[in-house]
C-alpha cells in the first residue's frame, strides 16, 4: 500500500519576519501570534482563487481569532507586473473588506520564499509554539466558490489545534494561482 507524505512538515517552525502592514505600522511574528496559534495566510488581491473565497477567509478568520488564534494575510506577488497587488490598493481592499487582520506586504518576496509559498491562497497553520501543524486549503472552492455547506477544513483544523496543539494527519493542499515572483 503506498504512503503519502503529509501536506505539512508537521513541527517546522514559524520564521520571524517584520513588513510593512496596510493599518499602519510594521508587524513581525511576534505581534500577530496567538495564545492558541498563528495562521499566516499568503493571498493577493488579483487572484481569482482568493476573490472566490475572500469572504469565507474573512469569516473563517474571525471565528479563528475568538479561539485565540492570531492571523495575519501576507502579499508577496510582483506589484511591478501586477499592479492590482501593490501596497496602495492592498490598502485599500483592506479597509473595503474591513479585513480583521492585518494585511501585510512582502515587497522583497523574502518571506515567501522562506516559508516555501507557493500559490495564492497558501495557509501555514502553526501551533501555539509556532510549530507547523496545517498547510492545507480554505475548503474544496476552486476559481469559484463552492457550496454554503462546504466543510470549513481550514477553520477545522486550526480549531483543532487551538484545542489540542495538532493539527489533522490528513491534509488537502490549496490550490490557486502561483505566486507572480520577480525577474532574477
Amino acid at each position: 500500500m503506498p504512503v503519502s507524505p503529509p501536506v505539512c512538515d508537521f513541527g517546522w517552525k514559524a520564521v520571524d519576519f517584520i513588513l510593512p502592514s496596510t493599518e499602519g505600522p510594521c508587524l513581525g511574528l511576534e505581534d500577530i501570534r496567538g495564545p492558541k496559534g498563528t495562521l499566516i495566510m499568503f493571498i493577493c488581491n488579483h487572484c481569482p482563487y482568493v476573490l472566490a473565497v475572500l469572504d469565507r477567509i474573512i469569516r473563517d478568520a474571525r471565528d479563528l481569532q475568538d479561539l485565540g488564534i492570531g492571523i495575519a494575510a501576507i502579499s508577496s506577488n510582483d506589484a511591478n507586473s501586477y499592479p492590482a497587488d501593490g501596497f496602495e490598493k492592498m490598502k485599500e481592499m483592506a479597509e473595503a473588506r474591513t479585513f480583521p487582520f492585518p494585511y501585510l506586504y512582502d515587497e522583497s518576496q523574502a518571506v515567501a520564499r522562506t516559508y516555501g509559498a507557493a500559490c495564492t491562497p497558501d495557509f501555514f497553520g502553526f501551533d501555539a509554539d509556532l510549530g507547523l501543524q496545517y498547510r492545507g486549503r480554505l475548503d474544496a472552492s476552486r476559481k469559484q466558490s463552492g457550496p454554503a455547506d462546504l466543510r470549513r477544513d481550514l477553520y477545522e483544523a486550526m480549531r483543532q489545534v487551538a484545542l489540542t496543539g495538532k493539527g489533522p494527519e490528513e491534509q488537502i493542499p490549496s490550490m490557486g494561482c502561483s505566486i507572480k515572483w520577480k525577474a532574477a
